[in-house]
């Protein structure tokens, strides 16, 4: 499959278009800086990374419009102190001028962070971001308590990059996002790239709590598939997760190596069906965002 198919994908399953919960834009100044590190291939990388869609913020809006992409997220992720309430100011302001852009908000573990979340709230946050590999932090630190407390009244999501991959680093694995699950059990946290690569870890507490869900970023593509492939025996839970509301589409756009029609291709040769295919690509995330409180 190239771009050019994609709206051809999605119309042939009867969908209005994708829903992507798993996209990023970002201040011009650490776009920069992300992106360096990925032409490094840096030490949270671990391998040669080229970015497929290295153009200006319009143009990257305009080539998901062109693709039938009617949701997606900018998310933007804090990975030190004091940066995570200048990253909501231009995440949230970005959405008020993007069409189909999920109002995103980051946190990081700090005295301020339930009362800068709170304030996104206020401002109509719909999604936040959490980089548990790139922050090196723990989620069960006693300063996001706050938060956790907050977000699981609400039930606004949380796409959390809690997996080891590409490198294990700081608190990766569902170990400590678990013991924040089972304490605050009705949070609403999506596990980024379906928890790559402790796949069955993430997937238990997918089944166990009911309003975790996974994301497809960058999963079953053949660039991951080099690195954590995705086990075939958990192919049954994968599909029985997806048809029960539990699995979204993610991309990664633009920090992909592929095209975007690649993500696609990878779910559908999964063979796991098209009420499957319209349940990730549309549904799930439609129903998870349009049941969550707009500010």
């Amino acid at each position: 499959m190239i771009d050019s198919q994609v709206p051809g994908f999605w119309a042939g399953l009867g969908l209005p278009g994708l829903a992507d919960v798993h996209t990023h834009f970002l201040p011009a100044r650490m776009e920069r800086r992300v992106w360096a590190h990925f032409d490094e291939a840096g030490p949270l990388i671990g391998r040669n990374w080229p970015i497929h869609y290295r153009d200006p913020a319009e143009t990257r809006v305009k080539t998901l419009q062109d693709l039938g992409v009617r949701m997606f997220s900018a998310l933007a992720y804090a990975h030190r102190p004091e940066m995570a309430e200048s990253l909501n100011e231009w995440t949230l302001d970005f959405a008020s001028r993007t069409p189909g852009c999920l109002r995103s908000a980051t946190f990081f573990p700090e005295p301020s962070a339930a009362a800068y979340v709170a304030d996104a709230l206020t401002r109509g946050a719909q999604i936040f971001k959490l980089h548990l590999q790139v922050g090196a932090f723990d989620p069960r630190d006693p300063l996001l308590s706050g938060v956790w407390d907050l977000l699981s009244s609400t039930g606004h999501p949380i796409v959390v990059h809690a997996g080891s991959g590409p490198v294990a680093r700081g608190f990766t694995g569902p170990g400590p996002i678990g013991d924040v699950l089972a304490r605050f059990p009705r949070l609403a946290v999506v596990i980024a790239h379906a928890g790559a690569p402790e796949y069955t870890g993430f997937f238990d507490l997918a089944s166990r709590y009911d309003r975790v869900c996974l994301d497809t970023t960058m999963a079953f593509t053949d660039f991951f598939e080099e690195m954590a492939p995705f086990p075939v025996g958990l192919r049954p839970r994968l599909r029985d997760l997806g048809l029960a509301g539990k699995v979204l589409l993610g991309s990664d756009f633009p920090t992909i190596p592929y095209p975007y029609a690649h993500q696609l291709e990878a779910l559908e040769r999964l063979d796991l069906g098209d009420d499957w295919l319209k349940a990730v690509c549309w549904t799930n995330a439609h129903n998870l965002i349009a049941t969550t409180p707009h500010g």
